[in-house]
């Protein structure tokens, strides 16, 4: 698939619906494959944490999840299709899949409580959905998880337990036994309706950045990056 990259960072470029079919695609092979979803604040940390650039080079399919990405590539020259946000692309997929056929889930991450509720609420959404497995994103040893999902078996694989971490906790569990791994931020937290969707209106203008920091200003100092990101892509020029 054609790539393109923003500060030395790879993103697929690839439209929403295609995702779609790429991802269907990838659940008929008998691997894993891991989706990773970096936004502007996420390529700046790539920059200063080698590991996570490689978890993201190393990623079967790097999504542009975020408007800063996307104007990155238009002001390079090389711009992709649109953007592609992780959220969004769960529940197409999730929606897609449950016109079809029985298909499994495991989700890993958030608060202890939040893939509890996720689970139900995306079972009832989506009749065809199963969630098989879940477990909370505050654990050191992460042994007993490894060997419940390699004994389920799920189709997905939702880890949602921040970045970088869950990009590194994928690729060092490559061989996991799931067909799908998709690392997904706080993606649990807004199935689980514990965070609402930002806005149409922020949405549509490119400020959703603007709206997660009004929401929760403790996100201030992870936010910085966006700036740092628009001033690195202006002087790394068009090249």
């Amino acid at each position: 698939m054609k790539q393109i990259k923003i500060l030395g960072i790879p993103f697929n470029v690839v439209s929403f619906h295609k995702t779609q079919d790429i991802l269907e695609q990838f659940l008929k092979a008998p691997r894993n494959h891991i989706i990773v979803t970096p936004n502007p604040e996420g390529v700046m940390q790539a920059r200063r944490n080698p590991q996570f650039a490689d978890a993201i080079k190393n990623a079967d399919l790097s999504l542009a999840d975020g408007t800063g990405v996307f104007l990155a590539a238009k002001f390079k020259r090389r711009p992709l299709p649109g953007r592609v946000r992780g959220v969004d692309t769960a529940l197409a997929l999730f929606e897609r899949l449950s016109k079809k056929d029985r298909f499994t889930v495991y989700f890993l991450g958030a608060k202890p409580g939040v893939a509890e509720a996720a689970k139900v609420k995306m079972e009832a959404q989506f009749p065809n959905m199963r969630v098989i497995g879940y477990h909370h994103g505050f654990f050191d040893d992460d042994t007993e998880i490894i060997n419940e999902i390699n004994q389920l078996s799920p189709d997905i694989l939702l880890v949602c337990i921040g970045m970088p971490r869950a990009e590194l906790w994928a690729a060092k569990n490559r061989n996991i036994n799931t067909r799908l791994t998709m690392c997904l931020g706080g993606t649990l937290d807004v199935l689980a309706g514990e965070i609402k969707l930002t806005p149409p209106f922020f949405r549509k203008i490119g400020l959703e950045w603007l709206y997660r920091l009004i929401s929760n200003p403790s996100r201030i100092k992870r936010q910085l990056d966006i700036p740092r990101f628009v001033l690195a892509v202006i002087f790394s020029g068009r090249e």
